[in-house]
This record gives structure tokens, C-alpha cells and sequence, in this order.
């Protein structure tokens, strides 16, 4: 609101009022406001949680600390959108495409989250919303989402993008307002750079190869007119399944005291940073990767995100005073898988996001192991000692099949291991963008 009433008043000549044309200024100033808000909102918050009994239900699994945590208060993730929501709807672009999409990802899978949360805590049923309702929830969300992608002419890319000594100049920004040249085919030798239409495209980042695009058409059986609407669906129910696996991913991770705000904080910084190339016409260019006008909202949106699991991980650090619950983790995974998506960085997920997909890949395994082996010996069998994997290393014990004992750490330091490794895997992914 802030951003558009600056806007409006351009034509007075306000002193400093052209800061709100930059991103740089205005992602700083959504990290430093969403931070603010966390502190102020989640004492009171906190506070009226306690004041109703609020708190989590703790079933005694033989982990170490565990039953300290009993009563905490939960549903903690209300910090976490407020503190998103108020600096975005103050300082981003309420025009764009993207952050509509984020803020409609955001109520979406809080709304979800809250719902789950609220069955478990006032209606007294640990299972929460059933999970197949849940699912179709996070499928809406994803087809939501890839539809737009598909149908929108405000969502494109450009492509082969030149530019010469000199254009470093115009701006900084990466918005659509940048170059003045979203509709036009700017061509010749003579300027030294050239510019094609826009484009409806499904084509999306892919580390290690030359060019760093992959285009979805590719898999398509067909040409010609079936051709295009098969790569269409082909890309659509990628999304849908980037962003459903994201959004459970991150709730598996939430487990342990700081472990998914730290890491979602990591990743968050991240796709900050891949917004701000991506939308930024110098900087994609000279790093050889997709352009795509508009999207450099979506880093002005992440610096909310960090800002605000940075002031939420103020009171749900070890130990913490409150948990995020259903109505985080959804928010946050939801919010992660809808940016990579829109930032055609989706095929990047496995490696920014491997903590959450290690923890998501240690459940599966250990279910279908302990199917199979109860089929096969009549008895279930473990691979872990309990998962998500956190809890492996939380709980005393060796497992079936892995013999070497590992005894158990405690939180804080599984969850400092975990925030480091998302670090390592965080730098390598900026790191392969370079590697072609």
C-alpha cells in the first residue's frame, strides 16, 4: 500500500520517494518490518496461547527432552503470516502476477494448517484433518497455481537476451518497468543488443548444461496441436507435484526446536537470490539463465519470508516458547514450492531443498520396509530407529538393519548439523548456475 501510494505521489516530488522503485530498498525493508512484527506479535500471541492452554499434545516416544515440550504452546505459525502479510501488502507490488500468487499460496496453506491445528488442539483429535482432505487441499493449491502459469499472459519469459556496455545504466531494478520493452522486438546490430517477443514458454532451469533450460515439450509423445496442450499438462502436474511434495516436505521436518524455520530461513535466502537474477535483465544475462520480467517481486516477497521466520525462530529456538505447528509448515512449504515453481527453479528443489527431502525419503522407506518385512517374515523391521530422520539421531537404540549403534544427540546440536547442511547444500546450488 505504502509502495502504490509512493507511486501515486510520484508526480509532487516527494525527497526519497524514489527509493520505492528500487528492490534492494524495498526487500530490506520487508526483512527488517517483517522481523519487527514477529518480535512485537509473537510475545502476544504467545501470551494469549498460554492464557487459553493451547499446547501441545505429547505422546512419550523415548526421546530425550521430549517431555519437557508438554504444553508449549502450538499454532505458533499465526506469527509467522502475520509477520509475512503486513510488510507485503505495505511495501511489494500488489499489481503482480507473483505476488498475488504468494499471497494467495500464503492464506491458502494457512488457512489449511489452521484448520488441522484447530481440529488437534480444541477438538481433541491428535489425527487432525483427515489426510486425504489435506492432500486434495495441497492438490487444489498446485493446480490453482500451474493453471495460472498456463492461461496468464502476465506470466512469460524472454529469451535471448544480449545486452551491451552501456545498458548497466538504465536501472537497477529487474521489474517489468526496467527497459520499457515487454511487447516489442528490439533487434539490430547496430544497438549491440537485441531482445525477443515475450513468450508463453515451459521451458525451466536445469543445472549443468550449456544453455540451463530444459523445456517440458520434450517429454511430450505428441506435435502439433496435441503436442502443445500435452506439454502444457505435462508441466502443470509438475507443479502440482513440486509444490504438494514441498509443502509436506517441510512438515515432516517440523519436529525439533528451530529446524524448519533455520532451514526454510536458508532456502528462503536463496530464492531471494535467484528471484533477484532472475528478474534482473544484466544479471541474467551475464549469468546465462532465464529472464523473466516481473519475477523480481518474488525476492522482495522471500525477504519478508526470512524476515519473518527469523523473528519466529526468536521464540521457537531451543528450547522453544512456542511451535509452529500444521498452520506453519504448510505455509512455509507452500510458499517454498510456489516460488521455485514461478521462478522456473523447480528442478533445483531436490538440492536446495534436500534436507526436507531426505526426511521425506527416510518415512517412505521405512514404511514400505516395514510392510514388506512384516509380509515376508510376519514381523515389521525398521531401517531407522524413528523417523522423519531427525528423530533417528534423538533416539537411543540400533535399528534393524542399520547395526552401528547411534546414540543419541542432543536437539540442539541435530538441529545445528541440519541448519549447516542446508547451508552447504544452499551454496551449491547458487554454485551450479555457474557450472554449465
Amino acid at each position: 500500500m505504502i509502495y502504490h501510494l509512493f507511486q501515486h505521489l510520484q508526480q509532487y516530488d516527494i525527497p526519497g520517494q524514489g527509493l520505492f522503485s528500487y528492490l534492494s530498498f524495498r526487500a530490506m525493508l520487508t526483512s527488517v518490518t517483517a522481523i519487527i512484527i514477529s518480535f512485537f506479535v509473537g510475545r502476544r500471541i504467545i501470551g494469549y496461547l498460554q492464557e487459553k492452554q493451547i499446547g501441545e499434545t505429547i505422546r512419550d516416544l523415548g526421546l530425550e527432552g521430549q517431555m519437557q515440550k508438554k504444553g508449549t504452546p502450538t499454532m505458533g505459525g499465526v506469527i509467522i503470516i502475520i509477520s509475512i502479510m503486513v510488510p507485503v501488502l505495505l511495501f511489494c507490488d500488489l499489481t503482480n502476477i507473483y505476488t498475488q500468487l504468494l499471497i494467495f499460496t500464503t492464506l491458502w496453506c494457512g488457512a489449511l494448517g489452521f484448520a488441522d491445528d484447530y481440529i488437534k488442539v480444541f477438538r481433541h483429535n491428535k489425527e487432525g484433518l483427515h489426510p486425504k482432505a489435506k492432500l486434495l487441499a495441497q492438490l487444489i493449491l498446485g493446480l490453482v497455481i500451474g493453471m495460472t502459469v498456463w492461461l496468464s499472459d502476465d506470466i512469460v519469459v524472454r529469451e535471448k537476451v544480449k545486452v551491451t556496455p552501456g545498458v548497466e545504466n538504465i536501472v537497477e531494478q529487474g521489474n517489468r518497468s526496467a527497459l520499457n520493452v515487454d511487447s516489442e522486438t528490439l533487434v539490430g546490430s547496430d544497438s549491440g543488443w537485441k531482445m525477443e517477443n515475450v513468450v508463453k514458454s515451459t521451458k525451466t532451469t536445469i543445472p549443468f548444461v550449456k544453455s540451463h533450460e530444459f523445456d517440458y515439450k520434450w517429454l511430450s509423445p505428441f506435435k502439433g496441436k496435441w503436442g502443445w496442450y500435452c506439454k502444457w499438462a505435462i508441466y502443470v502436474l509438475m507443479i502440482v507435484i513440486v509444490i504438494t511434495a514441498c509443502s509436506n516436505g517441510t512438515n515432516l521436518t517440523d519436529g525439533m526446536d528451530g529446524l524448519a524455520a533455520g532451514t526454510s530461513a536458508i532456502v528462503g535466502v536463496v530464492l531471494g537470490v535467484l528471484a533477484w537474477l532472475g528478474g534482473n535483465l544484466i544479471d541474467s544475462n551475464y549469468l546465462n539463465i532465464m529472464y523473466i520480467p516481473g519475477s523480481g517481486e518474488i525476492a522482495v516477497f522471500m525477504s519478508a519470508f526470512v524476515g519473518a521466520l527469523l523473528g519466529f525462530l526468536w521464540y521457537n529456538s531451543y528450547p522453544a516458547q512456542v511451535f509452529m505447528g500444521d498452520t506453519g509448515s504448510l505455509t512455509i512449504g507452500g510458499i517454498i514450492g510456489v516460488s521455485a515453481v514461478l521462478m522456473r527453479k523447480e528442478l533445483l528443489i531436490p538440492l536446495l531443498c534436500g534436507i526436507f527431502l531426505v526426511e521425506s525419503l527416510s518415512v517412505m522407506i521405512q514404511r514400505m520396509w516395514f510392510k514388506y518385512t512384516k509380509k515376508k517374515y510376519g514381523e515389521g523391521r525398521r531401517v531407522f530407529k524413528m523417523t522423519p530422520l531427525h528423530h533417528h539421531y534423538q533416539k537411543e537404540g540400533i535399528p534393524a538393519v542399520i547395526t552401528k549403534p547411534v546414540h543419541a544427540l542432543p536437539e540442539a546440536k541435530i538441529v545445528a548439523r541440519f541448519w549447516i547442511i542446508g547451508i552447504i547444500l544452499a551454496v551449491s546450488t547458487l554454485a551450479i548456475m555457474k557450472i554449465r
